[in-house]
């Protein structure tokens, strides 16, 4: 469906509008209406007068908006810092008056109307008299605004509210409520942001098209709303199931960190007691504390942060809790995102086919370089020689040179990063200063030459002086002319040329050393990969013009209402964050970029954030996303790939036979051909696996050390069977069959699997054979080895063995894409180093692992450029769990979240589209011979067939006559109603009345369960039998079970229900319906055998799954009951792809489990043990594991994260959905860490996005407006 908003995207010049006719003749008559038209002119900017007005307003309203983002800095009530203070700060009194209107006694409290400044009134006179004129010549605009009652419907059109939004709130302030200072009304100054979609034609857009994206959408909105919330309420109901009762989710505002949870108490109806603690209540707050989760509707806040992805209670969660975060992180993520995901898709489909309109053909890309491409000087002077070595690059000599200045580059970068380390001897610096001296003298020279011989060039020849400034401007010469340039300054200020000898610095050295980086900007003359993004930028001017303004109000907005809702918190670290409006615009930035690195919000913060991740951070990510698309679509222009290396399709004859009879029959065993015997035991194998695999991290915790042991003795001996049996088979394996017996099974033992299953076998028998030796002290470790053992099913299901396939395919495009990330990612490290590294300001929690364990700050985190790579890594991943930043530094990160992240992410998507091009090229010879009707969508099985089969085929008649068959007919269309040809139902009277019925039902269940959550509320209606909620429950089932009984009295008449009772049973919504009552009558039967205690937490578990009655709002709105269409429609890809997550989760869950298991970072010890002690009596981080410390302090040492293998998969499989709740790791960890980073996390993520996008095909939810271009090009056709 076309959207009828037509509002352009471009703003088109202004057309004088055509003058009113005049009834009357007289001449005052024209002469007031020449007068009204002149002034409506100018209003709307169409005389120079007018323009000169707007550009004015435009002005007026930036320096308002500043006024009023930099005046909450000098609000001295919240902002301490000495700066701020009126008396001795930056902004006095008169500053006051003048600006900012902070303080009703300033300069203008003569004017008795409340706190204000010169240019409020200023501003609101402007506006009023603006207001009053737009109002007068309202009826030359429309003649719908002509004469009073016109006028009228004028004041609430769009641009009327905004106007007087702009100014009533301070004739409200000034003359109603003059002593109130009401902090809304200096809200409300924001919105005359707002005024510039007045005077830019092409703002406005950003908002009206809303209509436009809901027009398009509406018809799968409802449903993708539907599932998100429906995962909203099971993840919310989950987690406060299992963190109802948990005391590290206890919260004390009020009384700081210094409240010891564990002897806090929670009674029956979850009221939390901490008055032992230290934290008792008082008159005026009897309950100072509370669990976070303590009913249902506070836990869907921090249920709907992890939806997000984000974690910040990460380390706070009970083991039941890890369990749903971890259920959370790997599937409800992707289903809560799809609202979302249709918003924003919506956003820049309707942009994008505006711009397509409007521009039907795209300019090709034109790369132009900094001299004229394939031009060779003449070799007869000096000049043009050089010009032929280092610009045309011509002779054996030019290419040697430019590998050397290549190397010399990469030398100069590394001896930067180098110098950066603290521990370096003065010997080492000594050798760098050298380097640095030899490169840029190298460097100088070079780029003299360049400049020198640029003029033989054509492009500069006309005039040498003039070419050469030319040149000298363009980006890449002023790049190299920063590399060296500020090292000749500093030479001459300091006069050292070696610094290590004097052991001194100047206060600037890094920033010089660190513009060596810039050098690396080079290698772009390759790539052409910067170069691209004047392309991306012009492509989409008007789309980025549109949304970036969008998210510029998004925005502004919403760091405003979170500065008025948070400033007051009593927890002092939201309060800090929020006490001035740009610190609140750090956060509200993070928040809209989809992080969520704070939590304790106010109630009307948690909605605002709340609002800002359903809604808002799909549209802000649109300029961020138009960046980054565009820029892989012009990398892909740009490099085709080699789809050449896509591997052949799977083929289904088998190759000739190879080996003896007995090779044979043994290889075609083990890999489950010819027999069923031969599958069982490839099942088994499967099977053996995962078994092994879960039992290994079992044992990893403690206590369970030797859980399922025989396990592992089953799981042995039938893998060294299967490996005996394959190395027998090897002469029939295509692989390694050759005509040597022994060579066959040489090549076969040296194979990749076949070293994976020998890792896997051998350190086992190593350990009996000999229980004394190494193998022992390393037994935890060597047990991880049986993760391996995941890798032996990439031979059933191809995953990690495609990856090089995947790399030869996108080769061409991954080169640009990596150059340019790896390129940001070196900047942008150096540039939070030399921010971050003298940070002494902002302090952190203790990182002993960084010889820091008290007073820690920013500088013990970036004590060096290789810490900055780490941090800078995840922030380019999309995630900030660091934000405790200097202002500098929240610079350089607000210029990651706008452009680097886009950029970055383009070669985790390169490789997720590669994956899926490798994978369903392997399986489309197996798809040929499938013909499917034109009805038929993707995922369709035996159900959807059998329905069609069943088009205009008559229900059979029931077995117990024509009575029952009339009364079937009958309940049929009072509960389905009646299927019309074009796919609507229709239903009588009374069975519309009974849907609308069960749906109140429904929803009035929810809303019982989520109140009976609410403490409060549970006490008011009391535990006694027979009390409110269990009445309602026992109508709710009466109710629910009748439908049920009906549904199955009347399916052998339903055509969905296939004319079978049974079908209906055992569908979905048959299996909804039958769950919605049996807990009920479960329950019941328990409670009367005395099995369930029915005031206990068990009964409430039974109350609180009737959340899950909400499925049943499938019969309304279709969803859930695709699912498993989903599953088929992409299982191809789904098969190798979550393969390949699963042993990207698990491999690095081992590795982090192995490499971070005793990091001091996450030891907390008891306040009796300090943190660092002497030789008789160690402190906490003395220990170099915290088994150690528990040996010497037995019971009061505690690793925090990393504690088991189940641990570890928990926060692994966080990081795996971009989330970095912990960053503080050893240098393994962080290669790990660096690794999910690059490439990781893009991989995790393709079962995911498959998934996504098989969800809208079953549903009919894409391509949408493709077909409806099909169809409108046709009609045309048939127009022609």
């Amino acid at each position: 469906m076309v959207a009828s908003e037509t509002t352009p995207l471009i703003a088109v010049p202004r057309i004088e509008a055509a003058p009113l006719t005049l009834a009357a003749s007289d001449s005052s008559s024209r002469w007031l209406h020449d007068r009204r038209q002149r002034l409506h002119l100018f209003l709307e900017a169409e005389t120079p007068a007018g323009r000169c007005y707007e550009r004015f307003i435009m002005i007026l309203i930036f320096v308002n908006v500043m006024a009023f983002i930099l005046g909450s800095l000098f609000v001295q009530k919240y902002n301490k810092a000495d700066w701020a203070s009126r008396k001795h700060g930056l902004c006095g009194t008169l500053c006051d008056s003048l600006w900012f209107g902070n303080y009703q006694d300033n300069l203008l409290e003569f004017l008795n109307i409340g706190s204000t400044s010169v240019l409020e009134i200023l501003t609101v006179a402007i506006f009023s008299v603006e207001y009053m004129l737009r109002l007068y010549t309202a009826d030359l605009e429309s003649e719908l605004y002509k004469g009073f009652w016109g006028r009228i419907r004028y004041v609430p059109t769009f641009f009327s509210v905004i106007d007087l939004v702009s100014t009533l709130p301070f004739y409200i302030d000034s003359f109603l409520l003059r002593n109130s200072n009401i902090a809304a009304s200096s809200f409300l100054r924001m919105f005359r942001l707002l005024r510039m979609m007045r005077v830019e034609g092409r703002y406005d857009t950003a908002l009206t098209m809303m209509d436009d994206v809901y027009a398009a959408q509406k018809s799968i909105l409802f449903t993708a709303l539907f599932v998100g919330i429906t995962t909203w309420m099971a993840v919310s109901s989950l987690y406060y199931l299992a963190e109802r009762r948990n005391p590290d989710m206890i919260y004390c505002p009020t009384c700081g960190d210094d409240v010891d949870h564990a002897e806090c108490e929670i009674d029956s109806w979850g009221y939390v007691n901490c008055s032992l603690a230290g934290c008792p209540g008082t008159e005026h707050d009897e309950r100072p504390c509370y669990n976070l989760y303590e009913s249902i509707p506070m836990a869907s806040y921090y249920s709907l942060l992890n939806l997000f992805g984000e974690y910040p209670l990460i380390n706070q969660h009970s083991t039941y809790g890890k369990i749903v975060g971890t259920l959370t992180a790997a599937v409800a993520v992707a289903i809560f995102a799809l609202p979302a995901g249709i918003i924003g898709n919506g956003f820049e489909t309707v942009i994008s086919r505006r711009h397509k309109d409007q521009d039907a053909a795209e300019q090709p890309i034109v790369e132009e370089g900094r001299t004229t491409c394939g031009f060779q000087a003449t070799n007869e002077t000096l000049r043009g020689r050089v010009y032929n070595v280092l610009h045309a690059q011509t002779g054996w000599g030019a290419l040697l040179l430019d590998h050397g200045v290549n190397i010399l580059v990469v030398t100069t970068s590394i001896s930067f990063m180098l110098d950066t380390l603290r521990s370096l001897p003065w010997r080492a610096r000594l050798v760098l200063d050298i380097i640095e001296l030899l490169s840029v003298s190298i460097f100088t020279a070079e780029y003299t030459l360049r400049v020198w011989s640029v003029a033989e060039d054509p492009k500069y020849i006309e005039a040498p002086a003039g070419g050469r400034f030319l040149y000298a401007t363009s980006f890449l010469a002023v790049m190299d002319l920063l590399s060296f340039a500020p090292y000749w300054f500093e030479v001459l200020l300091t006069g050292r040329i070696f610094p290590s000898l004097s052991g001194e610095g100047s206060e600037w050295g890094y920033l010089v050393k660190s513009l060596r980086l810039l050098r690396i900007l080079r290698f772009e003359r390759y790539t052409h990969a910067f170069l691209s993004f004047d392309d991306v930028i012009q492509r989409n001017v008007d789309i980025l013009a549109v949304t970036a303004f969008t998210a510029i109000l998004f925005w502004i907005f919403f760091a405003s209402c979170l500065y008025f809702t948070e400033r007051d918190s009593p927890d002092e670290e939201m309060a800090s964050f929020y006490n001035t409006i740009p610190n609140s615009m750090w956060v509200t930035l993070l928040n809209l970029s989809g992080e969520s690195p704070l939590a304790q919000y106010s109630a009307a913060g948690k909605v605002l954030t709340g609002i800002v991740g359903l809604f808002a951070t799909a549209i802000f990510g649109i300029p961020i996303g138009v960046l980054g698309a565009g820029f892989q679509d012009v990398v892909a222009e740009e490099n085709d790939d080699n789809t050449e290396n896509l591997p052949p399709p799977m083929s289904e004859e088998s190759a000739a036979p190879a080996g003896h009879r007995i090779e044979r029959a043994t290889f075609d065993f083990v890999n489950g051909n010819g027999s069923r015997i031969a599958r069982y035991f490839e099942i088994t194998i499967y099977v053996l696996i995962f078994a092994t695999v879960a039992v290994g991290a079992l044992q990893t915790v403690e206590g369970y050390e030797n859980m399922f042991h025989q396990v592992e003795w089953i799981s042995v001996a039938v893998f060294t069977a299967e490996y005996v049996l394959r190395l027998i088979g090897a002469g029939a394996d295509p692989d390694f069959a050759c005509e040597s017996f022994l060579k066959t099974r040489l090549r076969f033992i040296i194979s990749f699997y076949s070293v994976i299953d020998l890792l896997a076998i051998v350190p086992f028998y190593i350990s009996y054979a000999l229980p004394a030796s190494f193998v022992n002290d390393y037994d935890e470790y060597l047990r991880m080895l049986r993760i391996l053992r995941l890798l032996k099913l990439d031979k059933y299901i191809p995953s990690i063995s495609l990856i090089d396939d995947v790399v030869r395919l996108k080769y061409n495009s991954l080169k640009v894409a990596f150059y340019a990330a790896v390129t940001l990612w070196i900047l942008f490290s150096a540039a939070l180093f030399l921010c971050e590294h003298d940070d002494t300001s902002n302090e952190i929690d203790p990182v002993p692992l960084y010889s820091c364990g008290v007073d820690c700050s920013m500088t013990d985190r970036f004590r060096n450029y290789f810490d900055s790579m780490v941090y800078t890594a995840i922030h380019l991943s999309g995630d900030y769990p660091i934000i405790t930043y200097s202002w500098a530094a929240r610079l350089v990160c607000f210029f990651m979240v706008i452009a680097a992240v886009g950029v970055v992410s383009v070669p985790s998507g390169l490789i997720a589209s590669g994956f899926v091009e490798v994978v369903r090229s392997k399986h489309e010879g197996q798809h040929d011979g499938q013909v499917s009707s034109g009805e038929q969508r993707a995922g369709d099985d035996w159900y959807e067939d059998r329905y069609r089969a069943l088009e205009g085929v008559n229900p059979p008649a029931s077995k117990w006559g024509e009575w029952v068959d009339q009364w079937q007919f009958t309940v049929n269309r009072f509960l389905n109603g009646t299927r019309m040809p074009n796919g609507h139902h229709v239903w009588t009277t009374a069975g519309y009345f009974a849907r609308v019925f069960i749906f109140s039902v429904i929803i009035l269940n929810v809303l019982a369960v989520l109140l009976e959550s609410v403490p409060a509320i549970d006490e008011a209606v009391g535990n006694e039998k027979g009390n409110l909620f269990d009445r309602f429950e026992f109508f709710s089932v009466m109710v629910f079970a009748t439908e049920y009984a009906l549904r199955l009295f009347c399916a052998p008449k339903n055509r969905e229900a296939l004319y079978s009772s049974f079908v209906y049973a055992t569908t979905f919504f048959g299996i909804v319906d039958f769950l919605s009552t049996a807990p009920w009558f479960v329950q019941q039967a328990l409670t009367v055998t005395g099995w369930l205690d029915a005031d206990g937490d068990g009964a409430r578990i039974f109350r609180i799954f009737r959340v899950f009655r909400i499925l049943q709002l499938e019969d309304f709105l279709t969803a859930f009951s695709k699912l498993d269409n989903v599953f088929r429609a992409s299982k191809d890809v789904l098969k190798a792809t979550t393969l390949l997550a699963v042993i990207i989760w698990i491999g690095c869950g081992a590795l982090f489990f192995i490499a971070e298991a005793d990091n001091p970072n996450w030891r907390e010890c008891d306040s009796s043990i300090p943190l660092y002690g002497s030789h008789k009596k160690p402190g906490c981080y003395d220990f170099s594991s915290t088994l150690e410390c528990n040996e010497f302090y037995p019971g009061l040492c505690q690793q925090a994260a990393f504690t088991s293998m189940p641990n570890s998969l928990y926060y692994t499989a966080v990081f795996l959905g971009g989330e970095w709740g912990l960053v503080d790791f050893t240098w393994p960890g962080r290669l790990i860490c660096m690794f999910l980073c690059v490439a990781g996390i893009g991989l995790y993520a393709v079962p995911i996005g498959t998934l996504f996008t098989s969800f809208g095909e079953v549903l009919g939810l894409v391509d949408d407006d493709d077909d409806d271009d099909d169809d409108e090009t046709s009609e045309d056709d048939q127009d022609d």
